[in-house]
C-alpha cells in the first residue's frame, strides 16, 4: 500500500450532549473524498481518542471505514501505552474496514528503545494491518530514535512513519537511513502542517494534516503540486496557508481547529474535558486571523 499524499487527522464532532455527532462526521468525510484527499485517520489525537470509551473509539472507526467505502484509505488512530490494548484496538479496527493503523508511541510510561521496538513488534506479530508509526515526543515524552525505527521498518507490515517530532534534521535522517535504503517500500509523512512542505522537500511523501480538516482543497492543491516538482506553485499555497497552520497551535490540538471550524460554519461542536474551549483571547485572535486569510467575513 502507498501512503502519499493528504491524509486529514480528523475531528471527531459532538452534539451539544457531548455524544458523538455521526451526521456531522459523516458530512466531513464526504467534504474529504471530495477534495480528494489520499486518506483520513480517525481516532488520532486530532480526534480526542484519549477522552472516548472502547465502544465509541471502534465505532467511529467502523463508521469512517463504512462512509469512506473503499473511496479512500482509511488509517485507524490505535495505539495506547498499554501493547494488549493495542492489539484489541487494532484488531477491531481490522474487523471493520480499516485500511490501516496509525500506532503512536506508548505515552506516560515513557519505555525504552528496546521497549518501543518490542511494543511495535508485538503489535504487528498478533495483527494483519499495515502499520504506520506514530512518533510524536512533545506529547509522549519519548522519542523513537533513528536506529530503533530502522529497525522497526523491517517488520514486514510496518510500511510508514507518521513523523511529528518537528526535527527537520531527524526526519531527513530517516528518509536517507530508512526510506531511501529499505528494501521495501517505507512512507514518511509529516505531522506537522507546516513542515511538509520542507520534508517532501528533502524526498518526504505527504502529510497527516489537522488544517485539512477545514482546507482540504488546498491541501491537496499543496501536496500535489509539490509532488509533481511545481516548487513555485506548492511555495504560494503554503505560504497562504501557513497563518491557519500556525492558528491551529495556539492552544492545544483540536481546540483551535474545532473552533475556526464552527467559525467557518461547519458545526462540530466543542471538546471533552479535560481539554476546554479557547480563551476569551485566543477566539478573537482565531477570528481575526479567519478575516486576514479570507476564510470568514
Amino acid at each position: 500500500m502507498q501512503v502519499r499524499g493528504v491524509y486529514t487527522a480528523l475531528i471527531t464532532p459532538f452534539d451539544e450532549a457531548g455524544e458523538v455527532n455521526y451526521d456531522a462526521l459523516g458530512e466531513i468525510i464526504e467534504r474529504q473524498v471530495a477534495a480528494g484527499v489520499s486518506g483520513v485517520v480517525p481516532m488520532g489525537t486530532t480526534g480526542e481518542s484519549p477522552t472516548m470509551f472502547n465502544a465509541e473509539h471502534d465505532e467511529v472507526i467502523r463508521y469512517t471505514a463504512e462512509k469512506a467505502a473503499g473511496r479512500i484509505q482509511v488509517w485507524a488512530g490505535t495505539g495506547s501505552n498499554n501493547t494488549q490494548q493495542a492489539i484489541r484496538t487494532t484488531r477491531e479496527a481490522q474487523k471493520s474496514g480499516a485500511d490501516g493503523a496509525l500506532i503512536v508511541t506508548p505515552y506516560y510510561n515513557k519505555p525504552s528503545q528496546k521497549g518501543l521496538y518490542r511494543y511495535f513488534n508485538d503489535i504487528a506479530s498478533a495483527c494483519d494491518l499495515p502499520i504506520m508509526v506514530y512518533n510524536i515526543k512533545g506529547r509522549t515524552a519519548v522519542n523513537v530514535e533513528t536506529d530503533t525505527l530502522a529497525e522497526i521498518a523491517r517488520l514486514p507490515s510496518v510500511v510508514a512513519v507518521k513523523e511529528a517530532s518537528g526535527d527537520l534534521g531527524q526526519m531527513a535522517d530517516v528518509m536517507m537511513t530508512i526510506a531511501r535504503a529499505s528494501d521495501k517500500p517505507f512512507y514518511v509523512v509529516s505531522g506537522d502542517d507546516a513542515l511538509t512542505l520542507p520534508l517532501m522537500g528533502i524526498g518526504g511523501h505527504g502529510v497527516v494534516s489537522v488544517a485539512s480538516n477545514l482546507v482540504p482543497e488546498r491541501m491537496v492543491e499543496m501536496v500535489n503540486a509539490a509532488a509533481a516538482g511545481d516548487l513555485a506553485s506548492a511555495q504560494q499555497t503554503f505560504y497562504e496557508l501557513l497563518p491557519l497552520f500556525k492558528a491551529t497551535f495556539i492552544e492545544t490540538n483540536p481546540v483551535p481547529i474545532k473552533a475556526m471550524m464552527n467559525l467557518c460554519g461547519i458545526p462540530v461542536g466543542s471538546v471533552r474535558s479535560p481539554l476546554a474551549p479557547l480563551t476569551e483571547e485566543s477566539q478573537q485572535r482565531l477570528e481575526r486571523i479567519l478575516r486576514e486569510t479570507g476564510m470568514i467575513d
